[in-house]
């Protein structure tokens, strides 16, 4: 078939380099989000998704709305067959999503009904499910709505952060978009509605959501960090300053909760259950590093409390 993939960010990658890599399929065109800030340096970027179809001589459309009519006319021209879909990160209209007379089939990483909206990795993982894995639907106008081709299921390791997990769901889901273009060209599949239960939604992680309380259980607490790891990140506040986390360890002991006691062999911190050890921290303006090594240089006095 003549696809059109549209998709932007890095988790996105290994379906499109699986659909440019196959036999049966023909990748005519890529969409993907604007070039844009990124980076120390604040420099204009490509997306992932633009720098790969760039490197195979790919056509690239940048649109800043899909609704526009210039892109419109630009992909009627390229007469798609079908068009797949991995974190785009626009809404498609109706206009559009009539181009391709198999539609546009997304690849989503959660189960659906479960986890429809833009954060199904994390929400997945803050919500200490057991297993999540990827769906591919066609598009329609409600969000995530339209009737499943084909799953598969992943099982959430216990330190799985949001990073690890959806780089294993981008590889094996890969496999799976490819397996439902080659079962929609053969007619040998048919998109089963998705039921009217279980549904439930995950909305854009901003960073406000990876602030702790400290006040929360530790299981919670450790939830929230891997969900938010690694964007947009956890963080807490020590004397007005932001202190970046990576992953902890609980541990068995209880301390006053936000309070913080450093020993050699590593910095603890209290919750409202049991207490959990720091491993690595990032300072304002500084590197990760280990969180003993942090601690010993900040010169903290002993019962230091985190807000």
């Amino acid at each position: 078939m003549r696809l059109v993939f549209a998709g932007t960010p890095e988790p996105a990658v290994p379906s499109l380099r699986r659909l440019i890599e196959s036999s049966r399929h023909e990748v005519v065109g890529v969409v993907t989000r604007p070039d844009a800030v990124a980076g120390r340096g604040r420099k204009i970027t490509r997306s992932p998704i633009g720098r790969l179809a760039d490197e195979h001589g790919i056509p690239v459309f940048t649109p800043k709305r899909p609704s526009e009519p210039e892109f419109i006319e630009q992909l009627t021209d390229l007469a798609p067959d079908c068009c797949p879909v991995v974190a785009y990160g626009a809404l498609l209209p109706e206009p559009v999503l009539d181009i391709p007379r198999h539609g546009w089939i997304n690849l989503h990483f959660s189960l659906l009904p479960a986890w429809r909206g833009a954060a199904p990795v994390q929400a997945a993982i803050l919500a200490g499910d057991e297993y999540t894995g990827a769906s591919t639907f066609r598009i329609e106008k409600g969000l995530d709505t339209g009737p499943v081709f084909g799953t598969m299921t992943e099982r959430i390791a216990v330190a799985d952060t949001a990073g690890s997990l959806l780089e294993r769901l981008a590889d094996s889901g890969s496999l799976l978009l490819e397996s439902t273009l080659d079962a929609v060209e053969d007619g040998t599949v048919q998109a089963i509605p998705q039921p009217v239960d279980g549904i439930s939604y995950a909305p854009k992680v901003d960073p406000e959501a990876g602030r702790i309380r400290w006040s929360q259980p530790a299981l919670a607490i450790d939830r929230r960090i891997r969900a938010v790891t690694p964007a947009p990140g956890a963080w807490t506040e020590i004397d007005g300053k932001r202190l970046k986390l990576g992953p902890v360890e609980m541990v068995e002991e209880t301390l006053p909760v936000g309070t913080i006691d450093i020993r050699k062999t590593g910095v603890y911190l209290g919750t409202a259950t049991t207490a959990v050890r720091l491993i690595q921290v990032q300072p304002q303006g500084k590197r990760m590093m280990p969180a003993l090594d942090w601690a010993r240089g900040a010169r903290l006095e002993p019962g230091t409390v985190v807000e």
